[in-house]
């Protein structure tokens, strides 16, 4: 008995500690998964490298033979490289915001780089005023992600708000340089003059973010992050770090000159379009000589990658790369890190003219003209491919075959569901109300449930100044509308990728099927449209001499 009853003493006493000791350890484990210790169960980390104006053959495995990736091209055979990869907008602010909020750029009234563009007396339409910062009501990728216990940080280029230039407002819990919210550095040499942010002797901007990047990385191993390694890189000032300026010197004396002309013209198709024999041939004029607005509203485009201080530019932004992904490998982490590789824009083939009025240095070119999106045409600032499609990288572990090539259309706002849904993590559809989860397509899937994508910029462009209009991608084809006299252009990108044949004419009920697609997706994101200009006069086009000088107090001519 006496046993008996040290043995029922001793169940009583167990089953409850027992159950203790397995709370305990479940505590224990959960706690352990969230302080970073298990690596299995932990949340993946997330590096998004986004590049400022980086073309889409600008990188070595999207055909550049001059520019030289072999980082960017590593993570390719790692990843899935997207082929027909889009940003929201030819500029910076609104394909950043839709990166941040999945939604598209009209939806939040973000439709131009922050501040934006003065209006001019040449302009028949004025240009809508895009709301001045990123709305405090949108709740960020970056505020979803620290709501899940991300450690979330953002080094470089924000311009998403240059009222406070604060984006801890913004769910960031680190913000480097801290107090600069406008879009280009000043210089990329030390002193770097950026808030509390000068710089060592000798130092180069693109380095020193990696360097406090990797520093982030290394203080936050045992967690779950979030870092936004938003590069000034490669916009302007086009400024390459020294011994890879000398690099490419030597590389391009030794290759033999492109048989392709060093620019094109491109011109207004609204108002008085080329043919593709002017756009070439009337470069021999000598109305055409020099770096301006040219006449019939014309601008050059670079058709040539051989600018030396952009080739380092570009090496250099590799290189970050690199740091990084062998910073991660370094702690470990790197298979359990999702890496996304983007632009935010194509490339700036076309030189950016604030004030319409404006003449560059004829022996300076390189100063203004960055880079080639040959096979592509036009240019950042521009709605044809060559300033919208952009290269794209991610590498997930979830990727079915490492090294895939994908052509299904994407877009900028893709990114905010996608990086939810390869986290694990539960989709705001309200939210990122514009944006599709690609982790399908990164699973070998051949689609994903989209009709088309739409594109609405309701500005003159500083890159050109007279393309207002919007665009919309349907299956291959591709219409371009224009705001001035409501002119179209109809593109079959599968035949014709470098948009040379406008086929509008042969496809009367397609183009009015795309431009009443395109006119319901206005009214359905509420898009602000454009109103006639009351300053407007015409014949004061800066091409027909008419001067124009930025007024004191406007908006900043760059961007």
């Amino acid at each position: 008995m006496k046993s008996q009853d040290n043995h029922a003493a001793m169940n009583s006493f167990s089953r409850p500690l027992i159950l203790a000791m397995c709370v305990a350890l479940l505590y224990s484990g959960c706690t352990s998964r969230l302080a970073g210790t298990d690596s299995v169960e932990r949340r993946p980390n997330i590096v998004f490298f986004l590049v400022d104006d980086l073309g889409w053959t600008d990188v070595g495995c999207y055909g550049s033979s001059f520019y030289e990736t072999p980082n960017i091209d590593k993570l390719a055979t790692e990843g899935v490289k997207f082929t027909n990869a889009y940003a929201a907008c030819h500029v910076c602010s609104p394909t950043r915001a839709s990166i941040m909020t999945g939604k598209y750029p009209a939806r939040i009234n973000l439709t131009d780089w922050l501040p934006g563009r003065n209006d001019f007396a040449y302009q028949r339409l004025k240009n809508v005023e895009p709301e001045q910062q990123l709305p405090l009501t949108e709740k960020t990728l970056a505020q979803a992600l620290k709501e899940q216990g991300y450690a979330t940080a953002i080094f470089g280029k924000w311009h998403l708000d240059e009222i406070t230039a604060d984006p801890t407002q913004y769910g960031f819990d680190v913000h480097v340089p801290k107090g600069w919210g406008k879009g280009w550095p000043l210089t990329y040499y030390a002193p770097f003059r950026l808030p509390n942010y000068d710089g060592n002797p000798g130092e180069y901007l693109t380095d020193r973010l990696t360097t406090d990047a990797l520093q982030y990385i290394e203080e936050n191993r045992d967690k779950p992050f979030f870092l936004y390694l938003s590069h000034f890189a490669v916009h302007d000032p086009i400024e390459g770090r020294e011994d890879l300026v000398e690099k490419y010197r030597r590389k391009l004396a030794s290759m033999k000159e492109p048989d392709t002309p060093p620019y094109i013209l491109e011109g207004n198709p609204d108002s008085d379009p080329l043919t593709l024999y002017e756009r070439v041939t009337l470069l021999n004029d000598t109305a055409y000589n020099g770096f301006s607005q040219l006449p019939r509203g014309t601008v050059k485009i670079k058709q040539r990658q051989d600018n030396v201080q952009f080739a380092a530019l570009v090496e250099a932004m590799d290189e970050s790369l690199g740091r990084v992904v062998a910073k991660l490998k370094e702690l470990g982490i790197y298979e359990n890190t999702i890496v996304i590789f983007a632009s935010d824009n194509g490339g700036m083939a076309a030189a950016n003219f604030g004030r319409p009025s404006k003449v560059l240095d004829p022996s300076t070119p390189d100063k203004h003209f960055s880079t080639s999106n040959l096979p592509l045409r036009g240019a950042k600032g521009w709605l044809y491919e060559g300033g919208i499609r952009v290269p794209t990288i991610v590498k997930w572990t979830g990727v079915k075959s490492p090294g895939s090539v994908c052509d299904v259309p994407i877009i900028s706002n893709d990114f905010y569901p996608s990086i939810l849904d390869m986290a694990g993590l539960p989709a705001l559809p309200e939210q990122h109300a514009d944006g599709k989860s690609i982790v399908p397509l990164l699973q070998g899937e051949s689609s994903i449930d989209r009709e088309a994508l739409y594109w609405h910029f309701p500005h003159y462009s500083n890159h050109g100044m007279q393309s207002p209009g919007g665009a919309i991608r349907y299956r291959n084809f591709k219409l371009l509308e224009y705001y001035e006299n409501g002119t179209v252009q109809l593109f079959d990108l599968e035949k014709d990728p470098g948009e040379l044949n406008d086929i509008s004419k042969e496809n009367p009920e397609l183009v009015k099927k795309l431009r009443d697609m395109l006119s319901d997706w206005r009214k359905s994101v509420n898009a602000k449209m454009m109103e006639p200009n009351p300053e407007y006069v015409a014949g004061r086009e800066p091409w027909k001499g008419y001067h124009y000088d930025i007024p004191r107090g406007a908006k900043s001519g760059n961007h």
